[in-house]
């Protein structure tokens, strides 16, 4: 790899080269909280904007609930608590997403794309201009995005990609304004009263996860709120 570089001067593979620095030590945190990295695991990430933090949680795919494998901080998140509503407000989102793309030549040395806007972005999204392009990614800056310096993203997409070869198909991602304790969710929708109805709606998705490890069944309604359905501990967002 190295004579290829200064031979012909070609990229190297930086999925690969993360791959192999941060594998070893990935495969012994999931170890250390029983998960089996070498049969099929699930992964499950939860960030927190106001405490700059993003955990990597996991669990076998026959067990029900996830153990909390890492806790990365954020080196920057652009914009204020809150939603994004629209393109170019330079908002990190809010809600409930799924990993839908590995771009292993960012910009950003290596990046997990988001799918926002989902459907209940859509709903109050700006209609013509709801924004894109949300990421995870290495680097020290945001437009939107979790940035989290280039070698945190070694370790996050390295374990991402870890679950999608065990054959996770959808990586939830659960993005939250803060830890939305009930004090904490007052102390916000006072301070912030214009997200109230967008939190109050959010918050029972921080709380069934947080109460049983388990990610919740999810709908959308029509008129853009979460719906939880907590007889089954599956989630399933349409």
């Amino acid at each position: 790899m190295l004579f290829c570089m200064l031979a012909v001067g070609c990229e190297p593979d930086r999925a690969a080269q993360a791959m192999y620095e941060k594998r070893p030590a990935l495969v012994l945190a999931l170890q250390a909280v029983g998960v089996n990295p070498d049969d099929q695991f699930e992964l499950f990430f939860r960030a927190f904007k106001a405490e700059k933090t993003l955990e990597l949680w996991a669990k076998n795919r026959e067990d029900s609930s996830f153990m909390l494998v890492k806790t990365y901080p954020v080196c920057q998140a652009s914009g204020q608590l809150g939603p994004k509503r629209r393109e170019g407000d330079r908002q990190v989102p809010e809600g409930v997403y799924y990993i839908n793309r590995f771009n292993p030549k960012s910009v950003f040395h290596l990046s997990l794309g988001l799918d926002y806007p989902n459907a209940a972005d859509l709903v109050h999204c700006e209609p013509a201009h709801p924004g894109s392009d949300i990421f995870i990614h290495g680097g020290f800056q945001s437009i939107g995005c979790l940035a989290m310096t280039d070698d945190f993203i070694k370790e996050i997409y390295s374990l991402a990609a870890l679950a999608k070869e065990a054959g996770q198909q959808r990586i939830p991602v659960h993005i939250f304004p803060a830890i939305m304790t009930a004090n904490k969710l007052a102390q916000l929708t006072s301070e912030h009263p214009e997200h109230s109805d967008f939190w109050n709606g959010l918050q029972p998705v921080f709380q069934y996860f947080e109460s049983t490890r388990k990610l919740p069944r999810l709908s959308i309604s029509t008129d853009g709120k979460y719906v939880l359905d907590e007889s089954d501990a599956m989630e399933q967002l349409s």
